[in-house]
């Protein structure tokens, strides 16, 4: 891909801001953040990046609004979460019990944990890249901020 098939700026358009916790809403700027440093992003038949990406949900489907550089809406990907759910769900429990496990259960507790937490999240990514293929064209670490960030859109509170 050449140096313009990239995301520049990424937005999650919530209806209604969330409140999330504290180690949330910190995993969510890194991962934007780290989108926003290292990607490469084209949707398929577009014209050439820098871009900008809205993240939303409606409904069962997460909507991918990609416009151009100047700000012109380029195209939107509507893709449903039905593939996602199980591994999104499993994800979520993970998490938790691993955030829970941090102050007082023992290291070995902890890092299985963390191995968990990594492999749902390989796996979320993995389907996301599987399930975009035929319309944007990514590597495996913007897959995962991107899986990260659909995760966050998913909680409620």
């Amino acid at each position: 891909m050449s140096g313009d098939c990239h995301i520049a700026s990424v937005l999650l358009d919530e209806r209604a801001r969330v409140r999330r916790n504290r180690e949330i809403e910190h995993e969510c700027a890194v991962a934007i953040h780290d989108l926003i440093e290292a990607n490469s992003f084209r949707p398929l038949n577009s014209e050439a990046g820098p871009y900008q990406l809205v993240l939303r949900l409606e409904a069962s489907r997460i909507v991918l609004e990609i416009a151009g550089e100047n700000g012109e809406a380029a195209q939107c990907i509507s893709l449903w979460l039905t593939p996602l759910q199980r591994v999104i769900k499993d994800y979520f429990t993970v998490c938790e019990s691993y955030f829970k496990a941090i102050p007082d259960q023992p290291h070995a507790r902890i890092e299985a944990l963390d191995m968990a937490r990594r492999s749902l999240h390989d796996e979320g990514a993995q389907l996301l890249h599987e399930a975009l293929k035929d319309k944007i064209e990514m590597d495996d670490d913007t897959a995962r901020r991107l899986f990260t960030l659909i995760c966050v859109l998913q909680m409620r509170g």
